[in-house]
């Protein structure tokens, strides 16, 4: 038995079509997975990475900055407000986004935003496959 997953921005669906298991990263829960059979389920989504495994083929990971998971039934359904496949990130973007939190984060460690874009930053190059210097 597979799940029906979708995950879709506001700009595009990125994937739909059965999976055999989705992993993703909720605020105050962390790391979930959801299988067939799982129980009814609703959460917000953190900056991560989302894991699906496709019915045919390789795992394919995604960027997701915020959104939302539901489950209801064998049905999966992510909607994020901003999300990259990994072959859709711009490594040398991230490179550079990554850069300018860290300087804005030495000036002022508490500094938000930075925070923020330090993170985004760190999940596209993980799921691009790249490790930051």
């Amino acid at each position: 038995m597979t799940l029906q997953v979708q995950l879709v921005s506001p700009e595009r669906i990125l994937w739909t079509g059965e999976a055999e298991m989705v992993t993703a990263r909720t605020i105050e829960g962390g790391d979930i997975t959801f299988l067939t059979g799982h129980a009814p389920f609703v959460g917000a989504l953190e900056v991560g990475r989302v894991t699906l495994r496709p019915a045919a083929g390789s795992d394919l990971h995604f960027a997701v900055h915020g959104g939302f998971v539901e489950v209801s039934g064998d049905a999966v359904s992510i909607l994020s407000d901003v999300a990259e496949a990994a072959d859709q990130v711009d490594i040398d973007r991230a490179k550079a986004a990554l850069e300018a939190a860290r300087k804005a984060m030495a000036d002022n460690p508490i500094d938000a935003d930075a925070v923020v874009a330090r993170r985004r930053a760190e999940v596209r190059l993980e799921v691009a496959g790249v490790v930051p210097d």
